[in-house]
């Protein structure tokens, strides 16, 4: 395990720089947006510009990857979103804003495929998946410290924004730096969203859902927040927490959903994490500190749920369907999360602060209501073993799936197709 920390530690340096200015810039705009009296359902389609670059980053990037190599990919996209984060605030306009939020989503998660593809490449199969948690909890780690930069003192409106856009600079270094070899694929197979639907009609809802839900609760949390009342101070803790939280919570959901029927698993969490929104709705005018703490366990709770899903959905495919149906489902999650942030930013324009989590505890309560008729339509649940087991991250690793899977494609002939879910 050490020896593999030895050969990936710069890569990981690399992602935990990346992943602060990353974790910075999504709340920075939301405050930002709220700062500049945007409403609610404006700053909501803003925030899916992200998304919808995400989605098409997923498609583009492989393709650009075979052409160039991983290294001038991740140079030439880190260059490109510094400078499209430095551009937003000099035009106070939300088309603009919607622009710049769609360059940097294209470019962030191309910066992540490329992180994620060297991790593969430089792991083995017997310390992939130790490493993969280790990457895991160093993205969400930095993620949720780099909202507590929200604090820097910024009275030209330019200084956080220098910030990020400075992390995503500094994150090349490390990176290019790195020598691994490309990932290389073989063995893999195509299959359908179809397919995958016949399988396992869960997977394919709690994907949609998932992008709903996640991508609302990273873009929009900021104004929610705001819209509450609290302090820049305490926005930044109350972002902060949920993903440190998600570090303590991602084991044990994984654990038990190898014991028991994910279903289930999946079906609990999903009708607490609704409970909790709920609950959320009154008991936040107790005080800031009652509305952080719920906000903090709903995001230990919900954010698991994806990996989860992926999890579902590869017990039900062949092993060398497994990449394919992850590299699908990304594209589902892709389509749910361009939408996510835009229906709460609707929820909140017409609701006021409590439509945020009235969002959630809807996306929510379906996801728990359609696990438990799936456990009613097929009481049976199969199991791939752990190591077939693709292990997957709500902002990430996804998203190199469908890296992966193209490039395993492209190397293998015309005759290789990657598996789809």
């Amino acid at each position: 395990m050490f020896a593999g920390l030895r050969s990936v530690w710069v890569l990981l340096l690399g992602v935990t720089i990346l992943s602060l200015g990353h974790g910075l810039h999504g709340s920075l705009v939301g405050v930002r947006a709220s700062a500049e009296n945007f409403d609610a359902a404006t700053t909501g389609l803003i925030m899916s510009g992200y998304f919808a670059g995400l989605l098409l980053s997923s498609i583009v990037t492989p393709r650009i990857v075979q052409s160039v190599g991983h290294i001038r990919v991740f140079a030439a996209f880190a260059s490109v979103v510094s400078t499209a984060v430095l551009l937003i605030p000099l035009w106070i306009d939300p088309v603009w804003w919607f622009l710049m939020r769609f360059v940097a989503g294209l470019c962030t998660s191309g910066l992540f495929i490329v992180c994620e593809s060297w991790l593969n490449s430089a792991s083995t199969n017997k310390n992939r998946g130790q490493l993969l948690s280790i990457y895991m909890i160093v993205t969400y780690a930095a993620m949720g410290s780099g909202q507590l930069l929200l604090n820097v003192t910024d009275s030209s409106g330019f200084s956080r924004f220098i910030i990020v856009s400075a992390l995503l600079s500094i994150a090349m270094l490390p990176l290019t730096l790195m020598r691994t070899e490309t990932p290389s694929l073989a063995g893999t197979r195509s299959v359908t969203i179809a397919e995958i639907y016949r399988s396992s009609p869960l997977a394919i809802v709690a994907t949609l859902a998932s992008g709903l839900a996640q991508s609302a609760f990273f873009s929009m949390g900021s104004v929610y927040a705001l819209m509450q009342g609290l302090p820049l101070a305490l926005v930044s803790v109350m972002l902060a927490l949920p993903p440190l939280a998600l570090i303590v919570s991602q084991y044990p959901a994984g654990l038990l959903s190898d014991r028991y029927d994910r279903r289930s698993i999946i079906m609990i969490l999903s009708a607490i994490a609704a409970a909790i929104a709920l609950v959320s709705i009154p008991a936040a005018g107790i005080s800031s500190t009652v509305l952080i703490a719920l906000f903090t366990v709903f995001g230990a709770i919900a954010l698991p749920i994806y990996s989860l899903v992926i999890a579902h959905a590869n017990d039900h495919m062949a092993k060398e369907q497994m990449l394919g149906a992850s590299s699908k489902l990304v594209l589902l999650y892709g389509t749910g999360a361009m939408a996510g942030p835009s229906l709460a930013g609707f929820f909140m324009q017409y609701l006021g602060s409590s439509g945020f989590m009235t969002f959630m505890a809807v996306v929510y309560a379906v996801m728990a209501v359609h696990a438990l008729w799936r456990r009613q339509q097929r009481p049976t649940s199969v199991k791939a073993t752990a190591s077939d087991i693709m292990k997957a991250g709500p902002m990430t690793t996804p998203v190199a799936a469908q890296a992966q899977a193209e490039e395993g494609a492209g190397k293998h002939g015309p005759t290789a197709q990657a598996p789809q879910t």
